[in-house]
């Protein structure tokens, strides 16, 4: 059986926090890694992947609204056309 070492699984919050470290610039990879205990690749992974996704922060709020969100809208302008129609049948059948 081989002793080697387990990987180790940070948090969200953990990336984030070695990630803006390493935008700030302020240290190199190799000090921030050694700081944290993190290898310095992963640190570059961390610190790319915090880029790239800046810009997907601020889309959400005002940005076209979501798929599921206008099939809601869709399916409750249905059910209140739907329901007009009975109302409509049921007083012309004299029910």
């Amino acid at each position: 059986m081989s002793d080697g070492k387990k990987r180790t699984v940070h948090s969200a919050e953990f990336k984030a926090k070695v990630g803006m470290e390493a935008v700030r610039g302020v240290k190199t990879l190799n000090e921030i890694g050694q700081q944290y205990g993190v290898h310095p690749v992963v640190v570059g992974q961390w610190k790319r992947e915090l880029v790239e996704r800046a810009a997907t922060l601020f889309d959400r709020k005002r940005g076209p609204k979501p798929a599921a969100y206008a099939d809601e809208e869709r399916l409750y302008g249905e059910i209140g056309r739907l329901k007009m129609e009975l109302d409509w049948l049921k007083k012309k059948s004299g029910l």
